[in-house]
């Protein structure tokens, strides 16, 4: 079957055909790509086109795809069994290995999505400080929560508006949007407002508009003032933790934050969450304490077993200077071709995680995002599209390599660049 017939027959039975709004390519244009089946650096569409993936189901395939070692664990457990709804020895060896890792997290709790660890988090900040303020920046994405799909106008500091439809304005109004990598505007607000606050979310780099680095400073500076109003700082590690070290982007910014939200790589692809921190505040969950959170496939068996023998590879081979190298190679030649072509290009670099944006200048805001030229980009992947590498589908997305993306494989994603960037120059 073709791409574009299962499309039109998949919108027959789910809404826009497509399970997550972005996977639609309406930031791209064109059609989909269904996946038929991965392995290595490769994805394989419905009609056996045969694709390099930068996308790696957005984070999570750092060993990249069918990793011999995940599979053995997870059909090892689908033979005794996929799911429990009770306690596991898998959970409590997943959840040691996750706070060895993260000296913040002292205890933790798993689920089955980001989504469900953030939303859980903030409920968590809400009944330790008696607050109901949570703030977050903008570009900063923590899932599908009521209280955090909100943004703010032109940069403006403001109490946030429902950015969808179905989110009641008191819910919204619970929540401040603020601009990611403005210390001034934070401390502005939180000096006329702490006392109301009772977290604030970040992600320490943030990975759903490109990717953007923390100035130096920023964090630092929402650790000591969380601290001076006694509300929680909440790092929201879904996509950052064990993507640049084994362990959480904290340590490596020796920042120690209260409450951590875990998830993607933790799952080694399965679906999973997970939010954890000191243990005077997760102490208040049910059933120890107030402050109630279930889930029934929350610890999963599968995920446990695909998450352990993930993070055992990850802490056996400590793969992250070679990934490292490995997409900066690929960045360097996308930025000299762009500029060889004349094309405008900022690239925003850390381990095996990168944005690039077709702009001049640097990208170090939301608003720097924003400005790229989102119509190029477009152009851009669909250029790889049809060389045979897979990038994101938005010019909001990150990309990222895998411990499967050999140094051949990296030479072809290199050689698709230089080419597709001196064709798009043609007509840019």
């Amino acid at each position: 079957m073709k791409n574009s017939d299962l499309f039109e027959r998949a919108k027959l039975s789910i809404p826009s055909g497509v399970n997550s709004p972005v996977r639609a390519f309406r930031k791209v244009g064109g059609v989909p790509r269904f996946i038929e089946k991965a392995k290595g650096p490769y994805l394989y569409d419905c009609e056996g086109t045969r694709y390099i993936d930068n996308v790696l189901s957005w984070g999570p395939m750092i060993l990249g795809h069918t990793h011999p070692e995940v599979v053995e664990a997870v059909t090892e457990q689908a033979s005794k069994g996929m799911s429990y709804g009770a306690p596991t020895e898998l959970e409590v060896v997943m959840a040691e290995s996750v706070c060895e890792a993260i000296p913040s997290i002292e205890k933790v709790r798993f689920v089955s999505s980001g989504t469900e660890a953030t939303m859980s988090a903030i409920r968590l900040a809400r009944a330790y400080t008696g607050r109901d303020v949570i703030v977050k920046f903008e570009g900063c994405y923590h899932g599908h929560v009521d209280s955090l799909l909100v943004k703010a106008g032109s940069g403006a500091l403001t109490f946030g508006m429902p950015d969808t439809a179905g989110v009641p304005r008191e819910i919204a109004s619970t929540s401040a949007v603020l601009p990611y990598n403005d210390s001034e505007a934070f401390e502005a607000f939180m000096e006329e407002n702490g006392a109301k606050v009772a977290g604030v979310i970040v992600e320490p780099v943030a990975g759903n508009m490109g990717m953007v680095l923390p100035e130096k400073g920023f964090l630092e500076s929402l650790r000591k003032i969380t601290w001076d109003h006694e509300a929680l700082l909440i790092f929201d590690e879904v996509i950052t933790a064990f993507r640049f070290r084994y362990g959480g982007y904290q340590d490596m910014a020796g920042i120690r934050p209260d409450l951590t939200c875990l998830g993607k790589i933790i799952g080694g692809g399965m679906p999973v969450g997970a939010f954890g921190g000191r243990a005077d505040i997760m102490c208040l969950l049910a059933p120890e304490g107030p402050v109630y959170q279930a889930g029934t496939l929350s610890g999963n068996p599968m995920a446990m077993a695909a998450g352990i023998a993930t993070l055992k590879v990850l802490k056996r081979d400590n793969p992250y200077e070679r990934l490292s190298r490995s997409l900066k190679g690929l960045l360097d030649v996308i930025g000299e071709s762009a500029a060889k072509a004349g094309l405008p290009m900022a690239v925003n670099h850390l381990g095996s995680m990168a944005g690039i944006f077709f702009k001049e200048g640097s990208v170090e805001t939301f608003d720097d995002v924003m400005a790229s030229d989102a119509g190029l980009y477009s152009r851009f992947f669909h250029l790889m599209l049809e060389s045979g590498v897979y990038l994101a589908p938005s010019p909001y997305e990150a990309m990222f390599v895998s411990t499967a993306h050999t140094e051949e494989v990296m030479a072809d994603v290199m050689e698709s660049a230089r080419t597709c960037i001196a064709r798009l120059s043609e007509t840019a």
